[in-house]
């Protein structure tokens, strides 16, 4: 394992660290954002979900160009200007008072996102040997997980449920981040690999490339359903754990659930991978659109403390799903293509918000039941997927025996 864990660009290990910290800081202020709002700001169950949503609509508005111009100018530039605008998001989510703020703030930061994620990811892919690619996306999602484990509690002690002081926190590491990759892109690795831009499609071009892939669109279409479930773990949640009268220190819970979930993914993460790695990335992602329908079920049966540890097989089966599919010159259109089923973490902040509206909090199956099942109605496009797959790859197969 030592040898193996040599062989990693060092710009990887740069990306994969930069996103521990990253994580570690964002999830110190970020997942207790509704929990201001309602809290510290009073703002009703609709309006904090809207806040909390526009961030996954810039995202999902902007993530294909992301991928795109990556592709077309490459990815140190893209990287370093989203990371360093990131930066004085945060800084101005420090400083806000008033709810249009925050909303600006939240409207910049899925911008950033939305930049910055499909760019490094297919940069992880460019510069990793196909017979590492796995480990390498394990270890970006183990980076995740490890940093969440420890943000929400620190954030609990620094008060982020009724301060922003956590905000400036996270603009300074990602200052630092910033300079790091930048001192790598312009010092010790000048010769990184580049897209072949006279194969670059135009934009319509592109996107028709990856709305013409049938399986593809299917994975689309199911896992924006996906993240509909799981976009309600930091925004519905949340409110619910505050609002219901039967729950005491409701952030404080949610603060010990996110640390526990992230930590319950950590110690399940690589036997889990390792073993899925055996099956198609498409059975994965029915599998875990299958966990997040059940766990918020659970969620309204049981009072909420129940745990969403699904992620990582879900979001590591999806960056393997796209890199198997895409052409090297098109892996960036693929990564920010995918973005738009963040479609779902804007619809399920609303949607949450409205039903807590309605029946409150105290009703927590009439709130969370019409979560699940909504959730669920992603499973038969993700199970069409299954089947283009099954019906391609023999048709591959055919046509290397006949050459």
């Amino acid at each position: 394992m030592k040898q193996l864990l040599r062989q990693i660009h060092p710009l990887a290990w740069t990306i994969i660290l930069g996103t521990m910290f990253g994580r570690l800081v964002t999830s110190m202020s970020i997942p207790f954002l509704s929990i201001y709002l309602t809290r510290v700001l009073e703002a009703s169950p609709t309006e904090t979900g809207l806040t909390v949503a526009v961030s996954s609509l810039a995202g999902v508005l902007i993530s294909f160009y992301g991928g795109y111009i990556s592709d077309r100018i490459g990815r140190p530039m893209v990287m370093l200007f989203s990371v360093f605008s990131w930066a004085g998001v945060f800084f101005i989510f420090s400083s806000a008072q008033h709810l249009w703020v925050f909303f600006t703030a939240n409207t910049l930061n899925g911008l950033c996102r939305a930049f910055f994620e499909p760019t490094s990811r297919a940069l992880l892919s460019d510069i990793t040997p196909s017979q590492h690619k796995l480990l390498v996306f394990n270890l970006r999602y183990a980076a995740i997980n490890l940093g969440v484990v420890f943000g929400p509690i620190i954030g609990l002690y620094l008060g982020s449920a009724e301060s922003t002081f956590p905000f400036i926190i996270a603009g300074m590491v990602y200052v630092m981040y910033g300079l790091v990759l930048l001192f790598q892109f312009r010092v010790r690795h000048t010769h990184l690999p580049r897209p072949v831009h006279a194969l670059a499609p135009s934009l319509r071009a592109a996107l028709s490339t990856t709305t013409r892939d049938r399986v593809f669109l299917m994975v689309l279409i199911g896992t924006t359903f996906c993240e509909l479930g799981y976009g309600h773990f930091g925004s519905t949640l949340a409110q619910y754990l505050t609002l219901n009268p039967n729950i005491e220190n409701g952030s404080q819970i949610f603060s010990y659930m996110f640390s526990l979930n992230a930590m319950t993914v950590l110690l399940v993460q690589y036997p889990i991978v390792r073993k899925a790695r055996l099956y198609s990335p498409i059975a994965s992602l029915i599998l875990g659109n299958i966990l997040i329908a059940g766990s918020l079920l659970l969620f309204g049966w049981a009072d909420g403390l129940v745990l969403l540890f699904i992620s990582v097989i879900l979001f590591t089966m999806m960056d393997l799903f796209i890199d198997r599919i895409a052409k090297p010159e098109n892996k960036g259109i693929y990564f920010g293509t995918i973005g738009f089923n963040h479609l779902g973490s804007v619809i399920a902040p609303v949607f949450g918000g409205l039903l807590l509206g309605h029946f409150g909090a105290a009703n927590g199956s009439f709130v969370f039941v019409p979560l699940a099942l909504a959730t669920a109605l992603g499973l038969p496009f993700l199970w069409k997927a299954r089947q283009l797959q099954i019906s391609r790859e023999r048709q591959e197969k055919v046509f290397q025996a006949s050459a």
